[in-house]
């Protein structure tokens, strides 16, 4: 399974449309968001381009390919528009051997792990900050960033997975880093 990956839209139009570009372009089988898809938070700025209208009319369109966690900006009402679940807190994969926790990281995250087995991998956005390091048993961490708001210098980004294989790229769909397991 090749899955596309991101986090954070934050209602940003152009973020979403990087992230469904991306996609078509990379033959994804799935995109997996990680949380905050339309209010950018009252701790954001506002999204350059948002217009969570137009997101919402965009994802609704790949409503069979969208795989979603909740993040902490998603509520119920973001459901009633939305056309594809978005309040799980969190999704456990099994791909290519590898055992995935997938979920925002308001709750779960490196200071607070979910139960974890050795090896397990913790994928996260909420930061909005990259990340690919080693923590806990033996556990790694991969976070894709935000498609729109980064922090700490980082560029606005998503991951690309396929085969054991995390590639990390900017909007601009330029390889940042990998990680492969």
């Amino acid at each position: 399974m090749k899955l596309l990956i991101a986090s954070d839209i934050h209602g940003d139009i152009e973020s979403a449309r990087v992230i469904i570009d991306a996609f078509e372009k990379e033959n994804c089988d799935k995109i997996l968001l990680l949380g905050d898809i339309l209010y950018h938070g009252p701790r954001n700025d506002l999204p350059g381009r948002y217009a969570p209208k137009e997101v919402i009319a965009l994802l609704n369109g790949y409503k069979e390919k969208i795989l979603a966690v909740r993040g902490n900006c998603d509520t119920e009402v973001d459901q009633m528009v939305l056309e594809f679940p978005i309040l799980a807190d969190y999704a456990l994969l099994s791909l290519d051997g590898l055992s995935i926790y997938a979920t925002h990281g308001h709750n779960y995250n490196t200071k607070t792990p979910p139960p974890m087995a050795e090896g397990d991998i913790l994928l996260h956005g909420h930061t909005h900050v990259i990340r690919a390091e080693e923590f806990g048993n033996n556990n790694t961490y991969i976070n894709p960033g935000s498609i729109t708001l980064p922090k700490e210098n980082c560029p606005r980004s998503y991951v690309v997975y396929e085969d054991r294989k995390f590639s990390f790229y900017n909007i601009a769909g330029e390889l940042i880093k990998t990680k492969e397991f």
